[in-house]
C-alpha cells in the first residue's frame, strides 16, 4: 500500500446537510426527515416525498402533533401567502396516520 503525503493533499470539507424550518414546531431539521407541501405556478398544493418536484415548498415533521400545531397556527397559510385548500390538510392528515406518526 503506498503511503499517502499529508503535505500536498487538500482537506475534503464535510457536505452541508441541508436544513428546513418546520412550520409546525419551528425547528431546523435535515430536509429529508421533513415532509414537503408543494404549491405550482398553477396554483395546485400537493405533497412532495421526495423533494424534488417545482414550485414553492413548505416543509413540515412527519408527526401528528407538529402537523395539528401547524394547523392551528396557520403555518402552511402564512408560508404560502394565501388559503390553503382542506384536501391537502386531510391528505397530510391521512398520510400521517398511514405511518403511525
Amino acid at each position: 500500500m503506498p503511503l499517502l503525503k499529508k503535505q500536498g493533499m487538500p482537506k475534503m470539507k464535510p457536505r452541508k446537510i441541508p436544513l428546513r424550518r418546520c412550520t409546525g414546531c419551528m425547528m431546523m431539521l435535515n430536509k429529508n426527515s421533513l415532509i414537503r407541501v408543494v404549491k405550482t405556478k398553477s396554483g395546485e398544493f400537493s405533497l412532495d416525498f421526495s423533494g424534488k418536484k417545482s414550485g414553492r415548498g413548505a416543509y413540515i415533521c412527519p408527526d401528528l402533533s407538529c402537523f395539528n400545531l401547524a394547523k392551528k397556527q396557520r403555518g402552511l397559510e402564512k408560508s404560502f401567502k394565501e388559503q390553503v385548500p382542506v384536501t391537502v390538510y386531510e391528505k397530510l392528515s391521512d398520510e400521517l396516520n398511514k405511518n403511525g406518526s
